[in-house]
């Protein structure tokens, strides 16, 4: 009887042989950061997992170890992470802590392990989904359908109550509640909005278009600039001295970023 991997191979060559007609998501993509993260180190299941979501319109980045996919993601506004565990440094269940510890992204786990308590493991390191090597390229679909729509309107930090400044400033994304130096401010909806997506990836500089794509999607229109003007307003509410920002930091020739008040 044949391996699983040499099952697994064997699908994998079958798909590349096949016309890419891929499996339809079902989901507004508009709604969502269209950057995936790959991980696995077998280049032909990374190959064939690029095409899948580069046909759906997807920009993908593969990594091929977990040192390699912890750099794509600081670096990149990442939706979704195809995550495999058996990498040969830093393991998958690593990644994914360390991911964890700074972001709700959904991860889906890849892996060749059958027991339950490996399931069992990755779903508590914080994985959304979890599926068994070998594969079908349809299962993965509807498994990334389900966790995007999950995800779709989850701008919540992976704190949802966050204190900065030794209390200076509290945000409380789950009731909706700001509180600067003890009294409650009130922020718009597109406001709440970009400091969510500013402060769930904390140091990570946005453009304005990532921030429109994070934080607005489909339902803005107008110009780019208009994002200054929110994080103008944002500023007004939030910083002591607007001019002298500590929390919404503007690095020059490239966008904004959350300073997390230091």
């Amino acid at each position: 009887m044949p391996s699983d991997t040499a099952v697994e191979r064997a699908r994998l060559r079958d798909f590349r042989r096949r016309p890419r007609t891929m499996p339809d998501f079902g989901v507004n993509m508009e709604k969502f950061s269209k950057n995936v993260l790959v991980v696995d180190d077998e280049p032909m299941i990374s190959e064939v997992v690029t095409s899948l979501f580069e046909s759906r319109g997807f920009r993908v980045f593969p990594a091929e170890n977990g040192r390699r996919a912890l750099e794509i993601f600081g670096a990149e506004n990442i939706a979704l992470v195809v995550l495999d565990l058996m990498l040969p440094d830093v393991s998958g269940e690593d990644v994914c802590r360390e991911i964890r510890q700074k972001s709700r992204v959904p991860i889906i786990m890849l892996t060749a392990k059958a027991a339950e308590d490996d399931l069992l493991e990755g779903l508590a390191l914080g994985a959304d989904d979890y599926i068994r090597k070998p594969f079908s390229l349809k299962e993965l679909a509807a498994r990334a359908d389900a966790v995007l729509r999950r995800s779709r309107d989850d701008l919540v930090p992976l704190s949802v109550r966050s204190s900065f400044r030794g209390g200076d400033l509290t945000v409380d994304f789950e009731r909706g509640e700001f509180v600067k130096a003890g009294r409650a401010v009130a922020l718009t909806r597109s406001e709440s909005r970009i400091l969510s997506a500013l402060i769930k990836r904390p140091g990570k500089v946005f453009t304005r278009e990532e921030l429109i794509e994070a934080a607005l999607g489909s339902e803005f229109e107008g110009y780019d600039r208009a994002i200054d003007n929110h994080i103008k307003n944002l500023r007004q509410k939030l910083e002591d001295d607007p001019r002298a920002p500590v929390y919404i930091i503007t690095v020059h020739g490239l966008g904004y970023k959350f300073g997390g008040g230091e």
